[in-house]
């Protein structure tokens, strides 16, 4: 198993824009320095609690102050970018990073967003502008020397030589970099793409037995053109929180900046969503019972490293395995020694008890 970090990037809406960033830089150097593999940061436009609507310029920073882990958005919201400005600027950005670059795409699922871009979510109008703007992108990588596309959303040329000029930003990786998809709702679409396609898929933090119907999905998809799905591709996301014992773990999480924004941010939206019940270990339970304290009890992967790490491994088993846990992000910086002491335990005390968690 390897680890990751999935960074909304999540900000109380207090935080200054550019101290919310420069917290982001920070964690990114911890996780370079710890061993961690892998980081997504995400795009957002309308929501105060996760301020980033330009993953790509964090990005630009954060290859340029660590050495190894790579990253990329997690994801890029293609709905709201021209195919061809957005193919641009990846392959540069690519370029910038090394080779280090993923590239995590996704559809929106903020009704503001949409309502800011005039897209219809509603009758997911943005998923089929995430597979036109998809295929648009991969054609302008590909060696085909030009082409004419008139689609539902976009009409783009790649045009042939003018002379001199001619259309030449191709990603430093060949054919491109590694596509990332988030997926959220059970029996997720968005999986079923990733495995047509044979995308990384990442899994949002959801109660397991949901997150349980991405990998069947992500299969379906897989299997339906011929492809071979791999478990060790699987990443999925989650609240984590380790700290020297069970009780300060609890103290510093649900107590502390994770609980304020699940209180304040997500679960008011989830419950605006009707999802609540995503969240539940029964459903029994009724929604004004799930709290930040509830998640933290059934859901999280917090306490001292061995709890932890039994936790993690009931997880593990309860999904049928993973090769990736991605650490849900949050904003720590009036705490900073907290949030880095839970992602050392977690890279040195954790990950070593449960090595033998191994899928192909």
């Amino acid at each position: 198993m390897e680890l990751g970090y999935f960074a909304m990037p999540s900000h109380p809406p207090e935080r200054d824009l550019k101290e919310g960033n420069e917290w982001d830089l920070q964690t990114l150097r911890w996780l370079d320095d710890l061993g961690f593999a892998e980081a997504w940061i995400g795009e957002h436009h309308t929501s105060p609690w996760e301020p980033n609507p330009s993953p790509d310029l964090l990005l630009a920073q954060s290859f340029r102050e660590t050495k190894r882990l790579r990253m990329g958005p997690g994801g890029i919201l293609l709905p709201y970018h021209n195919p061809a400005e957005l193919a641009n600027r990846i392959a540069f950005l690519d370029h910038l990073s090394g080779g280090r670059l993923n590239f995590g795409i996704a559809a929106s699922g903020l009704p503001s967003d949409w309502a800011q871009f005039n897209v219809d979510g509603m009758s997911g109008v943005n998923r089929d502008m995430t597979r036109e703007a998809l295929d648009i992108i991969l054609r302008l990588w590909s060696d085909e020397n030009s082409f004419h596309h008139e689609g539902k959303f976009w009409t783009i040329d790649k045009p042939e030589r003018m002379n001199t000029l001619v259309p030449h930003l191709k990603p430093v990786q060949a054919p491109h970099p590694p596509i990332g998809v988030a997926g959220l709702s059970p029996n997720s679409s968005t999986m079923k793409l990733a495995g047509e396609r044979g995308f990384l898929p990442m899994s949002l933090n959801l109660n397991a037995g949901y997150v349980g119907s991405h990998w069947s999905a992500y299969e379906e998809g897989a299997h339906s053109k011929g492809l071979t799905p791999r478990r060790s591709s699987w990443r999925l996301v989650r609240e984590v929180f380790v700290a020297d014992t069970d009780e300060e773990a609890m103290r510093l999480s649900a107590g502390g900046m994770m609980g304020r924004m699940m209180n304040e941010y997500l679960l008011p939206l989830f419950r605006d969503f009707q999802f609540t019940h995503y969240f539940k270990h029964d459903q029994t339970v009724t929604d004004s019972d799930v709290t930040a304290e509830y998640c933290a009890r059934h859901n999280w992967l917090i306490g001292s490293p061995a709890t932890v790490a039994r936790k993690l491994e009931s997880m593990w088993n309860e999904v049928g395995g993973f090769g990736t846990l991605l650490v849900l992000g949050f904003d720590y910086a009036d705490a900073p020694e907290a949030w880095h002491n839970s992602l050392r335990l977690l890279s040195k005390e954790v990950l070593p008890r449960v090595k033998h968690l191994q899928v192909q």
